[in-house]
């Protein structure tokens, strides 16, 4: 008799699955949330502009336009977006607000004109750049800070996961190209922040996180049951009030300075997603399918060593010290990218293809140093109002860069990599001396 396959299947699926699996069961958690999330991420990502310009029937220019306004939305929404983590809690902040953008997502089926557009796309992109900004809130409540910053290595690895899923379902619909296919896309969204919301109040919060502020009786109760001076005065552990500790927040001069710079960094995105694409296109030999390509290799680095880069930020010096490595690294891919002007077409795909590996390198590089400092740098007593000026740092960054690499890169061909180069090398060697005056004014 042959032995049924479930007798000897067994064994060998559960250390497969424990590979897989963070040992972490918060970590796993908040991995099952970002999976859902990044998933109708990828759904929406993939069929959006379609949907706005062959199903509402918007021009290309005027989808742009909408684009810039809601991303200043969004710089302006991330700080006010964590004080409320602050003075509300991380946890029921995001939950309130992916409901909110459930709503608003849902809303994008009633897009019929260039006004509503405007209204809905705006409205979305703060609540989604709010949300971010709380969620990295939530990230510090719920993870220990030794095991922080691996943590969201591990939880970048299954964004990267979850958005090409997304891609990938999103595929039928494109294939389809039809109303019925992207409403369903776009709703499906929608589902996926409900089911966030859903998921939110199973995570545990580490050991004296205010991921839920208690109520102002629980802290009478804890006062006369002998809590600390700083319980009582509702400071920070600095001898400070929880306000004024949220409000530290735009006037710690030095952590800006590590913001803006973060910022620079974070141009390196509009490098991979707009300037590749338009430099393969109008200044090379390079098939296109090679855009593809450099997508698909920084996905799957990405996924491969987010968390091996965590190993070199153990502390505030060696994130900086990761900065100013990815700075240099990103610098060079840069110049790379500049050499592959009239190669081959064949030679220039190999060495586009280095390029983007160069770049990926100094991608987990920054962001696992730019974790650390958002974190390690900020005021203990307002986290979310620190991660709120962080998060609309990177967003500032992320919304000038396809300016910034068009202006120079593509604008002025082989030389004009040479800005965006100086940018990265310069701001990444600055990270080393304005984390010393940061750390010096703790």
């Amino acid at each position: 008799m042959t032995t049924p396959p479930t007798v000897q299947a067994g064994p060998p699926a559960a250390p497969a699955r424990r590979r897989l699996l963070h040992p972490d069961p918060v970590v796993r958690r908040l991995s099952w949330m970002v999976l859902v999330n990044t998933i109708g991420s990828g759904l929406f990502m993939t069929v959006s502009t379609l949907y706005f310009t062959r199903i509402v029937g918007l021009s290309v220019g005027r989808v742009g336009v909408g684009l810039t306004a809601a991303g200043l939305c969004g710089v302006a929404a991330s700080i006010p977006a964590g004080r409320a983590a602050d003075r509300w809690g991380s946890r029921r902040a995001l939950v309130v607000l992916n409901v909110v953008e459930a709503a608003g997502m849902a809303s994008y089926v009633l897009v019929h004109s260039f006004a509503v557009f405007m209204v809905v796309v705006c409205a979305e992109t703060a609540v989604d750049r709010g949300a971010a900004a709380v969620r990295n809130a939530l990230y510090a409540d719920a993870l220990p800070k030794e095991t922080r910053v691996r943590g969201r290595a591990y939880l970048r690895a299954v964004t990267n996961v979850g958005i090409g899923a997304g891609a990938a379902l999103a595929a039928v619909a494109l294939q389809a190209d039809s109303r019925g296919a992207y409403v369903t896309v776009i709703l499906a969204n929608a589902v996926s922040f409900l089911a966030v919301a859903a998921i939110l109040p199973g995570i545990p919060l580490a050991a004296g996180r205010r991921g839920e502020r208690p109520a102002p009786e629980a802290v009478t109760e804890e006062v006369s049951g002998g809590g600390t001076a700083d319980e009582c005065v509702g400071t920070d552990g600095s001898g400070r009030s929880a306000e004024a500790a949220r409000r530290s927040a735009l006037r710690d001069v030095p952590y800006l300075a590590v913001t803006l710079l973060n910022a620079l960094l974070t141009l390196q995105f509009a490098v991979l997603n707009v300037g590749i694409p338009l430099w393969v296109v109008r200044e090379t030999d390079a098939p296109r399918a090679v855009v593809a390509a450099t997508l698909l290799l920084n996905t799957v680095l990405v996924v491969a060593f987010q968390v091996r880069a965590t190993r070199a930020t153990r502390d505030l010096r060696s994130a900086a010290r990761a900065c100013r490595a990815a700075g240099l690294m990103l610098a060079g891919s840069c110049l790379v990218i500049a050499l592959t002007h009239g190669l081959p077409g064949a030679a220039a795909a190999a060495v586009l293809l280095a390029a983007v590996a160069l770049e990926t390198v100094g991608e987990v590089f920054s962001q696992a140093g730019g974790w650390l400092l958002s974190y390690d740098l900020a005021d203990r007593g307002a986290t979310g109002a620190y991660q709120g000026v962080f998060n609309a740092g990177a967003s500032a960054g992320m919304m000038a860069g396809p300016a910034v690499v068009t202006a120079t890169a593509i604008g002025h061909g082989p030389l004009g990599w040479a800005v965006p180069a100086a940018l990265f090398a310069l701001s990444g060697a600055a990270m080393v001396p304005a984390v010393r005056w940061a750390e010096r004014r703790r």
